[in-house]
């Protein structure tokens, strides 16, 4: 540093001269190559100590090794005689080979010796072992020049001091056996455990368990439509994230579609109350490339795909679908996401397309075709009717003309009267009756056509009208978003019975029709209720609205907790597939974790603010501050007598925790981690930490004493863990892909067992690897069904079960653990024997 301030200092003298000063700059010239001489002679003579003192420690490293040479012999010896054997051979070999070219080198020498001989400054004449003595000194004064690893001169200082007998193996890993791997150039180092005989040996498989998805939280109604339907079966059929679920209402089950690759945007239901056809987004793969989107339909019964429309067509996703009904569904009509929002009519039998045509720049919502002329199309959105006719592949457009009335903003969605009228409902909050009007020729002169003009409006609610549903007799039902009310009409549009649903359900989104009487209702906070106007509604799916990422499991039952950015904080019971309690806080939770006596649960906010909730009663027991930025990682000790708290302010608190979890005194504070905490785990006997950081560290801390940071990693190599949840780490190594730039997976759970453990990425997979899992490229069963970015897996206290939680889908899905075996994790380490070809396990498309 001192140089470079010199060449600094020495340019910036040269360079600071105005053009004024020439006389001066001419005249300073001399003095200033003199000063910029000596400050490279400074360079150089910092350049030869450094050189000097590395080669000193490079002899000292030889001399090292020169002691430790006969000890590894004499245990090569003990251990395999015939290896020993070969290896004498090979020094004698060695031996003669240098001999010969040492007296071949001193008769060069010998024959030269005469010629003169140009001598380097940096060359010494005198005796090699005091030029040897000489350097040792030079380095010991120079010390302060290098940067060294005192463990692993330590490391091998012990190895040389307790060899011990001829038979031990401990010299086999000498100064620490290691390997690297890089994640975005970084190198970090994993030491390998003493009861692995030989890493290069081991071979990896999938794992013998398997996950079989059992059941889906959620529905998605904060930015769909229409997209709740009853089958004949009992069925409700709805979607989430790349599911289409089938919940029969009655018997409390599921089934699910699950060919799509991507998040599943619309739904429409045949004519035959049997077929379903579901369009997708587009979406991206791992390496960024555009996955296509399309529609798929399928039969409800069987969740077969009878068809596969548009895959290559449709731009961005499918807005839109709607199955022709003069025809019996013959033909599909579908609204893409792209700019100009394209609507298309496909033959549903053949898979082919019939005609297309630009539709609009602005946004579309719905589209259906007029029930009694499969020619007639009627899309609306915003600030839009349009009503389309179809002829001999061609399409024409006339728009809905608003004419006295005031144009709403948003046509939010439409249905059809049995007398042939289109009724639509706007963001003004009424019910507009469309029909068709004869020519105006008056104003509008010679060759004038017919339009599509508002014959009525209804005032229906206050805000926006979000749905219509048709009832078998004519009559009519609405539903409206700031209101929250749903309405039965009459045929003629006159309010009949009303009721209003919960304001923590939100606005209505879809209604649907079960008998006539009992409803089934989607709802803009992603719930569906069932009930009627006399008793009411009740929620039989919940979910939460906003991206999560805290979740927890109970550690003796079968309930977990949720947390995420809509600020709610979610208990759900796993057998009986509910929610059991939600509570909405001041800021939104981002992790949590179980005392181990399971009656409190943590729960780390936004803020640095953390509180612990009891199970029953629902009430905040205790609550502190940490910092003033985000918290990561709630984890208890095994026997739960501290709890660890990681924050985004780089730094682990901990505290004591006292009566039952309800007490919590600080402890103490791990401060060495560069940037923020994102994962840490308890060692079994509660004394130590593992723990990771944004930046990629592998830190360990010596919680019993105090906090203190474990400078000298190697010395954890043999800890056992309480769990497994850091994504950096020698036996979870493997579950990290090539060229993986350190943010793609975002979290891991090894079972209770510890003989698997599940990964969860950035591209929408839940990956099951084996565990320990401590090779590259290392093969997995994948598992699709999410749409975002998985946050957060992790296993049911028996293993029966594993929760995985969507980012951005809102959607937490069930697997159940299928098939495993009995068998140690450390017993398969160093056993390890069949090799596996495929690093993929596709999932079956029906659970």
């Amino acid at each position: 540093m001192k140089c470079l301030r010199r060449l600094q200092e020495a340019w910036k003298a040269k360079f600071i001269q105005t053009k004024d000063d020439v006389s001066a700059d001419s005249s300073a010239e001399f003095p200033d190559r003199v000063s910029l001489m000596e400050v490279r002679l400074q360079a150089q003579e910092d350049e030869i100590t450094l050189l000097k003192s590395s080669l000193a420690d490079a002899l000292r490293r030889i001399r090292l090794h020169d002691q430790l040479l006969p000890i590894l012999k004499q245990q090569l010896i003990a251990v395999s005689p015939g290896a020993a054997r070969v290896l004498n051979q090979v020094c004698c070999s060695d031996g003669c080979i240098s001999s010969r070219k040492l007296s071949s080198s001193s008769g060069v020498d010998t024959i030269r010796h005469s010629a003169p001989r140009v001598r380097r400054n940096s060359e010494k004449l005198g005796n090699p072992e005091r030029q040897r003595k000489r350097l040792d000194k030079k380095a010991a004064s120079s010390a302060n020049l290098l940067t060294r690893s005192p463990s692993l001169e330590n490391r091998a200082k012990d190895l040389v001091a307790s060899a011990g007998s001829p038979g031990s193996r401990r010299g086999t890993y000498s100064q620490g056996q290691s390997i690297k791997m890089f994640i975005r150039g970084r190198p970090i180092t994993m030491y390998i455990p003493s009861n692995i005989q030989n890493y290069e040996d081991l071979k990896m498989e999938p794992p013998s368990e398997r996950l079989e998805l059992d059941w889906v939280y959620g529905y998605r109604g904060r930015d769909c439509r229409a997209n709740l339907y009853f089958l004949p079966s009992g069925e409700a059929v709805y979607f989430i994230a790349c599911v289409v679920v089938l919940y029969h209402i009655n018997n409390r089950t599921q089934r699910h579609y699950r060919k799509h690759t991507d998040c599943v945007r619309c739904l429409t239901l045949h004519p035959d109350k049997v077929r379903v056809a579901s369009g997708q987004t587009a979406g991206v793969d791992k390496d960024g490339k555009p996955l296509q989107p399309c529609v798929h339909i399928w039969d409800s019964t069987t969740l077969v795909t009878l068809q596969q429309i548009g895959l290559g067509t449709f731009q961005r996703g499918v807005a839109s679908v709607a199955f022709s009904i003069a025809d019996s569904g013959a033909f599909l009509c579908v609204i893409d996401d792209s700019n100009e929002h394209m609507l298309s009519v496909w033959d549903c039998n053949k898979g082919t397309k019939h005609a297309e045509v630009k539709s609009t720049n602005e946004a579309v919502f719905a589209v259906d075709f007029n029930p009694s002329d499969s020619t007639n199309i009627i899309t609306c959105g915003k600030s839009h009717v349009y009503f389309w006719t179809l002829n001999t592949g061609q399409f024409t457009k006339k728009q809905g003309i608003f004419g006295k009335y005031k144009k709403p903003k948003f046509i939010q969605c439409f249905v059809f009267s049995l007398t042939g009228d289109v009724l639509t409902g706007d963001s003004e909050g009424n019910i507009l009756t469309w029909g068709k009007s004869a020519a105006d020729v008056k104003t509008l002169g010679k060759g004038a056509k017919e339009t599509f003009q508002i014959m009525r409006q209804t005032r229906a609610h206050e805000g926006s009208v979000f749905t219509l549903c048709t009832l078998q007799g004519g009559g009519l039902l609405s539903g409206g978003g700031k209101d929250r009310k749903i309405i039965r009409w009459s045929a003629d549009l006159a309010p009949e019975r009303e009721c209003e649903i919960p304001e923590k359900y939100g606005a209505v989104r879809t209604i649907a029709d079960v008998d006539g009487e009992e409803l089934l209702v989607g709802t803009t906070r992603n719930a569906v209720l069932r009930g009627t106007f006399s008793d009411g509604f009740v929620a039989i799916v919940q979910g939460h609205v906003d991206e999560m990422w805290g979740l927890a499991t109970h550690p003796s039952q079968n309930i977990f907790l949720t947390c995420g950015h809509d600020r709610q904080v979610c208990l759900w019971n796993t057998e009986e597939h509910k929610l059991d309690w939600c509570i909405t806080l001041e800021e939104y939770g981002l992790c949590a974790g179980f005392c181990p006596n399971g009656s409190v649960v943590s729960v780390g906010l936004s803020t640095g603010r953390w509180m612990v909730l009891d199970l029953l009663t629902r009430e905040v027991v205790s609550e502190s501050t940490d910092g003033n930025e985000q918290l990561s990682v709630m984890r208890y000790s095994p026997d739960g007598s501290f709890l660890a708290v990681g924050s985004h302010d780089n730094f682990i608190y901990i505290y004591n925790v006292t009566e039952s979890g309800r007490r919590y005194t600080r402890f103490g504070k791990c401060n060495g981690h560069s940037s923020f905490i994102t994962h840490l785990d308890w060692s079994k006997d509660g004394k130590y930490i593992m723990s990771n950081s944004g930046d990629y560290e592998i830190l360990y801390w010596d919680i019993a004493a105090g906090c203190k940071l474990l400078r000298n990693r190697f010395e954890s190599k043999d800890r056992e863990w309480a769990s497994y949840t850091c994504v950096l780490g020698f036996h979870v190594m493997g579950v990290w892909l090539e060229g993986s730039d350190g943010t793609d997976i975002n979290a891991l759970c090894r079972s209770h067992s510890e003989r698997v453990v599940a990964v969860a990425d950035d591209f929408c997979k839940v990956h099951l690897f084996q565990y320990p899992c401590p090779k590259p490229k290392a093969p997995s069963h994948k598992y699709d069904g999410h749409g975002s970015h998985v946050t957060n897996v992790c296993f049911t206290h028996s293993d029966s079960h594993l929760l995985s939680m969507g980012g951005k889908d809102t959607c937490i899905l069930q697997w159940r653990v299928m098939g495993g075996g009995s068998g140690d994790s450390r017993e398969r380490l160093g056993s390890v024997s069949a090799s596996s070809t495929s690093t993929n396990s596709p999932e079956p498309a029906t659970s």
